[in-house]
């Protein structure tokens, strides 16, 4: 069980830490009806993330045979996941705005603090469940977890792990919003800008090094 722990927490941690989730909330946060909206979000995107976690560990489930096509299929998948986060992460670097370019949040962000209840509730599902990355490493943890063969309250737990570790994030805006009013909000706009300033870097470096783990397991699980 703590081996399955383990090698979930990576792709977690990678979830956790892109930079959009974190701007979407704190600006949704900052605007009418926020805290109410927040607290929407934050539900979309735990139940978008649980419903993906869950349908891909069912997809692999058959992975724990090494001989299985579907330990073949996950191993595969993870070379291919692996390799095209390292691309991608490359790619984003490569095309990265120049120094004298100023860093800007994404135009469909622009007016989220005018949210309605309904949009801050899908969108939060849409960051967490339709987001190519976060199915990349819901896909690559889902084949840890059927390899590692845990059941029942076992697998509950793995995923529990995969959904509530990136969403410390979400989760945790909302609580600092609720409870520490002015000061809250100053922190929560400085840390939004932080991410918008440094958000291709913190994106590049997270693909760039969970795109190796992932392709390196992968390939030495092909290897056996």
């Amino acid at each position: 069980m703590t081996e399955t722990m383990g090698a979930v927490l990576p792709a977690a941690l990678a979830v956790a830490l892109s930079p959009f989730p974190l701007i979407g909330i704190v600006l949704i946060l900052s605007g009418t009806q926020g805290r109410r909206n927040g607290l929407l979000f934050a539900v979309g995107w735990v139940s978008g993330l649980a419903v993906v976690s869950t349908l891909v560990t069912v997809l692999f489930g058959g992975a724990d045979d090494p001989d299985s096509t579907s330990s073949a299929i996950a191993d595969w998948g993870r070379v291919l996941a692996g390799a095209t986060l390292v691309v991608l992460g490359a790619r984003k670097w490569w095309r990265r705005p120049r120094a004298a370019d100023e860093a800007e949040p994404p135009r469909w962000m622009a007016s989220l603090g005018e949210a309605t209840a309904a949009r801050a509730l899908v969108l939060g599902a849409l960051l967490s469940g339709a987001n190519p990355k976060n199915l990349v490493l819901a896909a690559s943890a889902a084949a840890a977890i059927a390899e590692a063969r845990v059941h029942d309250a076992g697998l509950a737990a793995a995923i529990g792990v995969f959904v509530l570790t990136p969403s410390c994030t979400v989760l945790g805006a909302v609580v600092i919003d609720l409870v520490g009013g002015q000061r809250a909000a100053s922190f929560l706009d400085g840390l939004r800008q932080f991410m918008v300033t440094n958000s291709i870097v913190i994106t590049v470096i997270v693909m760039l090094l969970l795109g190796a783990s992932v392709l390196g397991d992968g390939l030495s699980a092909l290897a056996r």
